[in-house]
């Protein structure tokens, strides 16, 4: 078999042809085979038969065909055919078989002469045939018939273009002559698929039937409308002979004596008609198999290695075995605890390089929301005076006091402890959503076993819902720690002796009530916090309208230039003064916008007030919050103002006064030392209690909560369509597997018969130098228009076939044809 010789190609493609029918439509149309393309009533369906030399294809008015029929010629000693979706059983009546694509038709595209995709497949043996296969495809029409779809027009041509534009399909565009070449649909869609005429072969039908004094020798000679393949004349049998009964055989009898006795094609006798045309297709398919099957083999390779690892795990799951269901839940459990691990942790096998995974959200939660959640808490200046002042009155009483009493510190300080509750609520349920998400997206690939897939989510988001309960009551633990002893003696407290020192020294900027009270060190001005792409929202339109620039952030200004070059610089604005607020999102906006201002209320940018910047996902949008926090933008009443103290209370004692300065840079530089805590403590408290302990479950202890439930084979239970999709795996891959074994014992190596030279097309370029060579005998081709006088170095040519030819090569050329073919590649 490794050594057989290119005569077999055909049959082993049929072979392919069934071998694929059970992988779908999408793998067969690879295959190298000829379609059959043409208008209704062109006279297909009789070419067809008269290869058989047998009536079989069913007849009518209207559209006829309306499934592909894919025909398999085979040469053989006896004559019966066989339909794929009949196996093993003989049809001997050809009626029968006329009988049996009628009921096949009708059962998928029922009685209103509607049309399908699905094939059907028929081999035919006899020994009158040579070696073959074609696609009978539905004629070309233009208006719906009866109670056909409106779009009928639309369906067949979507039909024809699945099949005739594959690559490593030859078209057999049928024509009637007794029709105008210019409009023949067939070489219309051949044209759009195949613009060089490589894969196209004309046939000329009906030339019995033309005008009286008319004939298409201008077709045949190639000469109208060249194609690379050239044009076959033929000759059916008419209406009257069919309904008459004529004998194919005397048909073809017929046929031969027209071409020998018609004027205007007897010189052409010899390379026109029904047997002629059966062995060219024999030929040229043989030799296109042998071109496209290395390129089809390496199609069905990728195929085989996209479902190799699919294929593989579902050939270990028997249904009805036990112990293979056992194994399939360890496995599928295993690789759940695996998938979630490594969607947290990272990984650097498969990267997700669209979105972020869990354990990269939940990273940005813990370093950009949260601080920013705790900046966010408002800190009403004037409120916060107010009760400073009224504890400082209300534990002295009616006596004047001469100290700063420390009470009212404790009162003051544990009250904005109690106030970071809130932030560290929210940072856990942030961080529970982020991990229920995680765990849908791995629990989705159980989806192929609905009832599993069902439980372990109810499970494990049990589990979740159980340690993040723990979580909250240990972040409420920690504050109430904090709460319970109010540490003076801390060595990042400033003190009361060094408290007005340390405010005398401050500046608008950074003063401790900022820096120390969000826990932010400022960074260097020299360094850049943030770049990238942000867009200025509020510019109207005179003025030139919404434009995105390139933006560079650094601890003391926002510069932004045209483009990420950052050669052409805008605009620097300074960061002094400036806050930020949130912009609500428009409703016709899909923009995240927040917004920059000048707390003394200057114009931040040439005459605008605020500066609108938009960016294009919530992500971004917090993260650009975190580099301007990080830069000491706050959030709107959040930093004090320039002198640190707001709008004050009225004092009259210069005394009290004093006291209330003192209480609050005080709080300040101990609430420092809080959120310092807090942002290092809240993290590790989640990670620990939540993060982990839900892992170390998913991993230890998921599969004997399962086993628990008393009913595992009821959990593996595939559902109706993942065992569709799973004996369609196995299928395709069986097939596949059988496919590439068949192209295997295919030898490209060895040709027992020499392969027909290409179609002369040496006139179609006339000023083409190099002459086409012939290799092996030469092949009786039909005539070529003339073309210039060029040397020739090839064998010499029968005089049957060429002697017309050379002598119009001996004058002087003709005219132009009417219309220039394509270029045509240089034939080596």
């Amino acid at each position: 078999m490794g050594n057989r010789g290119m005569e077999e190609l055909i049959p082993l493609v049929n072979r392919l042809q069934d071998t694929l029918s059970s992988v779908g439509e999408s793998a067969s149309l690879h295959l190298p085979q000829i379609a059959v393309v043409g208008g209704q009533s062109a006279g297909k369906s009789s070419v067809l038969e008269n290869f058989v030399g047998r009536d079989f294809l069913p007849r009518g008015s209207g559209i006829v065909t309306r499934r592909p029929l894919i025909l398999q010629l085979l040469n053989g000693n006896t004559e019966y055919g066989e339909f794929l979706h009949c196996k093993g059983k003989k049809f001997t009546d050809f009626d029968e078989i006329r009988k049996e694509i009628e009921t096949e038709t009708r059962r998928l595209t029922g009685s209103n002469k509607a049309i399908s995709p699905i094939p059907i497949n028929l081999r035919i043996y006899s020994p009158n045939v040579l070696n073959l296969t074609l696609v009978d495809l539905p004629g070309i029409t233009k208006v719906p018939v009866g109670d056909q779809p409106a779009d009928i027009e639309y369906q067949v041509r979507d039909m024809i273009m699945q099949y005739i534009c594959k690559e490593n399909c030859l078209i057999l565009a049928v024509t009637p002559a007794n029709t105008d070449l210019a409009n023949s649909d067939a070489l219309k869609l051949a044209k759009d698929v195949d613009p060089q005429g490589l894969r196209t072969i004309g046939v000329i039908t009906k030339l019995d039937l033309m005008d009286a004094g008319t004939d298409a020798r201008e077709i045949l000679e190639n000469r109208l409308l060249p194609l690379r393949r050239g044009y076959i004349g033929v000759v059916n049998r008419s209406q009257k002979d069919i309904d008459g009964k004529k004998d194919i055989q005397e048909a073809l009898e017929a046929e031969k004596k027209f071409f020998l006795s018609h004027l205007a094609y007897k010189h052409m006798a010899q390379t026109m008609g029904t047997p002629y045309l059966q062995r060219i297709l024999n030929q040229q398919l043989t030799n296109h198999i042998r071109d496209t099957l290395p390129a089809f083999r390496s199609h069905l390779q990728s195929q085989l290695l996209a479902l190799n690892k699919e294929a593989e795990e579902y050939g270990q799951f028997n249904p009805d075995d036990p112990t293979r269901r056992t194994k399939t839940l360890l496995k599928l459990v295993q690789r759940l605890a695996v998938d979630f691990e490594k969607l947290i942790e990272g990984s650097g096998d498969r990267v997700d390089t669209v979105n972020l995974s869990g354990g990269a959200r939940i990273n940005r939660i813990f370093h950009e929301r949260f601080p920013y959640e705790l900046v966010k808490i408002e800190s009403d200046e004037r409120k916060l005076r107010r009760e400073i002042n009224y504890a400082i009155r209300n534990i002295h009483g009616v006596r004047t006091g001469l100290f700063t009493p420390d009470m009212a510190f404790e009162a003051i300080v544990k009250k904005e402890i109690s106030r970071l509750q809130g932030p560290c609520t929210k940072f856990i349920d942030l961080v529970t959503q982020e991990l229920i998400t995680t765990v849908h997206q791995c629990i989705n690939k159980l989806s192929s076993f609905p009832k599993l897939r069902d439980e372990t989510e109810r499970i494990v988001t049990s589990e979740i819902r159980e340690h993040e309960s723990k979580c909250r009551e240990q972040v409420l633990l920690l504050i109430d720690i904090q709460l319970a002893y109010i540490n003076t003696k801390h060595e990042d407290f400033i003190g009361f002796t060094n408290v007005q020192q340390a405010y005398s020294q401050s500046n608008k900027k950074t003063v401790p009530g900022i820096a120390g009270n969000q826990g932010v060190a400022p960074p260097s001005s020299l360094i850049v916090i943030r770049k990238g792409w942000l867009t200025i929202s509020n510019i109207g339109i005179m003025k030139g309208g919404a434009r995105e620039y390139w933006f560079i952030l650094s601890a003391e200004s926002l510069s932004w230039f045209k483009d990420d070059e950052e050669k052409e610089k805008k605009y620097m604005l300074p960061l002094d003064n400036l806050k930020l607020r949130d912009v609500e999102k428009g409703f016709m906006s899909s923009k995240f916008v927040f917004a920059i201002f000048n707390t003394e209320l200057r114009n931040v940018y040439k005459d605008y007030k605020c500066l609108e910047l938009a960016c294009n996902s919530q992500e971004e949008l917090d993260s650009w919050k975190a580099s301007l926090l990080r830069a000491g933008v706050y959030p709107e009443r959040v930093a004090v103002d320039g002198q640190g103290n707001g709008t004050p209370e009225n004092f009259t004692d210069p005394q009290l006064e004093r006291q209330v300065e003192t209480i609050r840079n005080l709080v300040d530089s101990y609430m420092s030392i809080i959120y310092k805590t807090i942002r290092d403590l809240m993290p590790k408290t989640i990670m620990h209690l939540m993060i982990n302990s839900v892992k170390e479950f998913i991993s230890s202890e998921l599969l004997a909560q399962l086993y628990a439930l008393g009913e595992c084979s009821v959990l593996m239970d595939e559902s109706p369509e993942q065992q569709q999709h799973r004996v369609e795996v196995l299928s395709k891959h069986a097939a596949l597997k059988e496919a590439l074994a068949v192209i295997g014992e295919i030898s490209t190596s060895t040709c027992t018969t020499p392969l027909p030279p290409p179609v002369d097309s040496s006139w179609i370029q006339p000023s083409s130098l190099n002459p086409p060579k012939h290799s092996g005998r030469p092949v009786i081709r039909g005539h070529a228009p003339p073309a210039p006088r060029v040397p020739h170095t090839g064998h010499n040519a029968s005089p049957a076939g060429f002697q017309r030819l050379a002598v119009q090569h001996s004058r002087a050329p003709t005219s132009v044809p009417r219309r220039h073919p394509p270029a045509i590649p240089k034939v080596k």
